[in-house]
């Protein structure tokens, strides 16, 4: 396709996108998706939804007590753009680095990085210093703002020629002090294209190293036009919160995108872990909620028993635990993403609290969810159906479509796709058009599309094929297992055989007999042949930062084991 004129002065991300024929193909099945050709998604998501819902409803709070409202959020953006674009000399398409917890001060950033016409490069503030010098190198970043309380590392890094902004200490170059000294007037955002790169996101490193994944101005509101407006639905009072950072794009939209576009509110928490979570929903009263599968079982956990009034009732009610009880009657929505939601999961969360977890499936390169479905039309066990504006197929590795009911590779096109950044891996992405996420699903003759597995995460052990997440869900079932990993390990008879590494409850047992109790109960959930040859129990399985699981690293130690290394024997992966 033919881009619109940049109004970017700095012309490097668009300089490096993909050729064009390495695109996929973009849709725009809505018709709310064709935007104008100048279009400012910070514009878009501040000013035009204060022109809708005026400038004094609640827009950001925090658990310490600070609130802004729409106006004064406004305000802040606009003086950190004056800072940007007049004090240190940002222009537009220029990189600016954004790291820091979960605040409201890093969104503010990020949206007047957007007002300016620059490029946010999004990262997450627990990265270490050999990871963040990799991502400046490859975009070329030469601005950063930073918590004062995460630029250790960013210093670490020692990237040559980046300028370092603080904000949040008592730097008297700190970019809040700028900010409180920069002009009162409203800032006048940079008329960028609707084609131009608002937007470098790095994968998570899930199969190793990250991919920086371009999208456009208008993307960011199209991920807010299609899952959110219709699938999430949203309304203007509601409070939104989740465990997702905003450096990760499913914290991003569900965050900041989603609650801008819809005048409504979010709560931005430093610290989002389940046990976190828990007492923050009913404290400020929290309606929309988006975690990861293991975020759900670990509340449910903790929450323990007491309210199964919920399920009865249609609406969540408080539960017991250590802090509790825990008020949940405020949530209404519930998003889960990240990774694969077992049914199990789902069925225990529904009976706990009468809520239906909306699953789906996202992608950094697609920057958000394609694939879900809400309210009655979920059907647990499978992801759902593309959301409106996406189409989604099942094709085999030649890229022929498949029948309903044939696994095969999940191929995905609409409003957004990817564009990697100087990446030869582009072209293992897209095929004639669609994205090709990496994973193997089944669609079902209804039309609804059911998981299978990550295409890497198929073993084949005697000529069966068997997929780790089925097994995965077996062994959660039962209720000393709070998390697992299952992979495959080579083996000279059968080519693979089936290994699982399992994170138990506190205080099971976790002795032999309890392990062969364990492989007993799988085999009673599925057919034999799929049970895990061996069951490792582990303190902890392996994630990155955003808490998907990196199971190449357990597939490294099972390498390592089969050329004659030491057992895995009850260690701590992290």
């Amino acid at each position: 396709m033919e881009l619109k004129p940049s109004a970017h002065v700095d012309t490097f991300a668009r300089d490096h996108l993909p050729p064009p024929e390495q695109w996929p193909d973009l849709t725009a099945g809505l018709p709310e998706l064709p935007y104008p050709d100048r279009l400012n998604c910070g514009v878009e998501l501040l000013d035009r939804t204060i022109e809708r819902h005026g400038p004094g409803r609640p827009a950001f709070h925090d658990a310490a007590g600070l609130r802004w409202t729409y106006g004064e959020l406004r305000e802040q953006v606009d003086r950190i753009a004056h800072v940007l674009t007049s004090d240190l000399g940002v222009v537009p398409g220029g990189r600016v680095l954004l790291r820091g917890p979960t605040t409201p001060e890093l969104a503010a950033c990020w949206l007047a990085v957007m007002k300016a016409g620059a490029v946010a490069v999004t990262v997450l503030a627990s990265q270490r210093p050999l990871e963040l010098a990799g991502i400046c190198r490859t975009s070329r970043v030469g601005h950063a703002l930073c918590d004062a309380r995460s630029v250790d590392d960013l210093v670490k890094a020692e990237v040559p020629g980046l300028r370092i902004t603080t904000y949040g200490g008592d730097a008297p170059d700190d970019l809040l002090r700028l900010a409180d000294r920069a002009p009162a007037a409203p800032y006048t955002a940079v008329a960028t294209s609707a084609d131009d790169v608002a937007l470098i996101a790095f994968t998570s490193g899930t199969t190793g190293r990250p991919k920086g994944c371009m999208h456009f101005h208008r993307d960011v509101l199209a991920i807010a036009d299609t899952f959110s407006a219709h699938v999430l639905r949203p309304s203007p009072d509601d409070v939104f919160t989740g465990s997702p950072p905003l450096g990760f794009t499913f914290g991003l939209g569900g965050l900041v995108v989603f609650p801008l576009r819809a005048g409504a509110s979010a709560l931005l928490l430093e610290q989002a872990g389940p046990r976190q979570l828990l007492p923050a929903i009913g404290r400020h009263r929290v309606s929309v909620l988006f975690t990861a599968p293991t975020a759900y079982r670990v509340m449910l956990a903790e929450a323990g028993s007491g309210s199964e009034a919920g399920a009865s009732s249609g609406r969540p009610a408080g539960s017991g635990g250590e802090d509790g009880p825990y008020d949940l009657s405020s949530l209404r929505r519930c998003v889960s993403a990240g990774e694969n939601l077992p049914a199990a999961t789902w069925h225990a969360w529904h009976e706990r609290t009468g809520l239906r977890i909306i699953d789906g499936i996202g992608a950094t390169e697609m920057l958000h969810i394609f694939i879900s479905a809400a309210d009655e039309a979920i059907r647990p066990g499978t992801t759902g159906v593309p959301v409106p504006g996406y189409e989604a197929r099942v094709v085999s590795l030649e890229g022929t479509e498949l029948p309903d009911g044939e696994p095969g590779l999940l191929a995905v096109r609409g409003p957004t796709g990817c564009r990697y950044l100087s990446d030869e891996r582009q072209r293992e992405y897209v095929h004639d058009g669609w994205n090709l996420t990496g994973d193997t699903y089944v669609r079902e003759p209804d039309g609804y599309f059911r998981y299978v597995a990550r295409a890497d995460d198929m073993i084949i052990s005697a000529g069966y094929n068997i997929a780790g997440p089925e097994v995965e869900e077996a062994l959660l079932r039962h209720p000393d297992v709070l998390e697992t990993a299952v992979i495959g390990r080579p083996d000279n008879e059968r080519g693979e055989v089936v290994v699982a590494y399992a994170v138990l409850r506190a205080g099971a047992r976790s002795d032999a007999q309890a392990v062969a109790a364990l492989r007993g109960f799988v085999k009673s959930e599925i057919t034999p042949y799929k049970c895990p040859r061996e069951i490792i129990v582990t303190d902890a399985l392996p994630r990155t930062a955003t808490g998907k699981l990196q199971r190449f690293r357990l597939r490294d130690l099972e390498l390592g084991r089969a050329a004659g290394g030491p057992a895995p024997v009850r260690r701590d992966l992290e």
